[in-house]
């Protein structure tokens, strides 16, 4: 059917129609009487606000770490450097936006108001214990495993809403975020293990997660979205680092088939352990976001989502394949900066851009990428 001008001009009309119905909406989500007393995290880099630097110092300033403090990480959003790892907002930002909230004070900042929500994520965060230097390749260990995660939420707790009891009543209206595991199998894959051997601690991880997310609600959780982990195998860094030359470890969209697998293991055992953890809690309410399913659905169709490029690195080495190179990463002295970071799905081969942040932020928040959406 041939496309008249008035056709495409309805079309526009509609698309920009929805656009505002959607804003809309999240407008009078903030707008309204917040339905959650305050919102805590728990995560890795995808989701730190700042815990890198928590008082406005970066606790490690050398190695690859070191680069998240740097230009031109947080150009797009808050102009300078905040220790996010992206180049404006992460997810738990847009989360807040939404729902009224403040943008989460890193746990480990001193003299802060937590009130209104905390975040225990920390970039090289893990669910179980690991020592974190063998990862990011400096000495001093960020201890970010969701044991030492829980227990700044502990730490915190008294000076939020007080006594046991107080606090039981306060965290039951409060919105709890978890998406942890992807440095789990990180550390091991860099570090030459095959997915056969990663795959060994699968059954420890996902049972420590529902371990973790079983203390939360003897804290007082009612209210717990659960992400699952990305495919990694898609990741401008992953395709670098773990490229073959096999050209069938390669999907028809050119992401590492086994690694994703291995991740798609994960998700499947995690939302299984999840479903008997809700039977067992009637009165939680448990949300599995799908972080996977959305990441995957963009590389497949990115313009459907909004985005032109997907499995290059908006800053990085642009001249390298997938924009990706540890000699001249986002940060460092080599690197460059796409025209359009928002028409990128990756900010640095690691991370997702503001824009994909936003996007899944939207997905958790109305659907379909989260079972069931937080404001549904």
């Amino acid at each position: 059917m041939a496309v008249t001008s008035r056709s495409l001009s309805s079309y526009v009309a509609l698309s920009c129609c929805c656009c505002l119905m959607a804003a809309a909406t999240l407008a009078a989500a903030a707008a309204s009487e917040p339905r959650y007393n305050a919102m805590f995290n728990f995560g890795d880099s995808t989701s730190d606000t700042g815990n890198l630097c928590p008082d406005g110092r970066l606790l490690v300033t050398t190695g690859v770490v070191g680069i998240f403090g740097r230009p031109p990480y947080g150009e797009t959003y808050f102009g300078k450097p905040t220790c996010r790892c992206s180049d404006g907002r992460v997810n738990v930002d847009f989360l807040a936006q939404a729902l009224g909230l403040p943008f989460l004070t890193p746990s480990r900042a001193h003299g802060k108001d937590f009130r209104r929500g905390a975040n225990m994520a920390i970039v090289g965060g893990t669910v179980l214990d690991y020592d974190t230097s063998l990862f990011t390749g400096y000495d001093a260990n960020l201890n970010g495993s969701l044991k030492n995660q829980i227990q700044d939420l502990q730490r915190l707790l008294p000076s939020i809403c007080g006594t046991p009891q107080n606090c039981t009543h306060y965290l039951a209206k409060s919105l709890f975020v978890f998406q942890l595991g992807e440095n789990d199998y990180n550390l091991q894959l860099i570090n030459g293990a095959t997915v056969d051997e990663a795959s060994k601690n699968m059954p420890i991880t996902v049972n420590t997660i529902t371990s973790g997310l079983e203390k939360l609600i003897t804290l007082g959780a009612e209210h717990i979205v659960v992400s699952n982990i990305a495919p990694i195998g898609c990741y401008p860094m992953y395709l670098f680092i773990l490229q073959s030359a096999d050209k069938s470890d390669y999907d028809g969209k050119g992401c590492l088939r086994n690694y994703n697998v291995l991740f798609n293991r994960h998700n499947a055992f995690l939302r299984s352990s999840l479903s008997k953890l809700q039977n067992k809690h009637r009165h939680t309410r448990i949300m599995y976001a799908d972080l996977s399913s959305h990441f995957y659905h963009i590389v497949q169709k990115p313009r459907k989502f909004g985005f032109e490029t997907v499995l290059r690195s908006c800053c990085g080495n642009a001249d390298a394949p997938n924009g990706f190179d540890l000699g001249a990463m986002c940060g460092m002295d080599g690197a460059s900066v796409c025209h359009d970071p928002s028409s990128y799905l990756s900010w640095d081969g690691m991370h997702l851009s503001d824009a994909a942040n936003e996007r899944v932020a939207n997905g958790w928040l109305n659907g379909p990428y989260c079972h069931p959406a937080i404001l549904k």
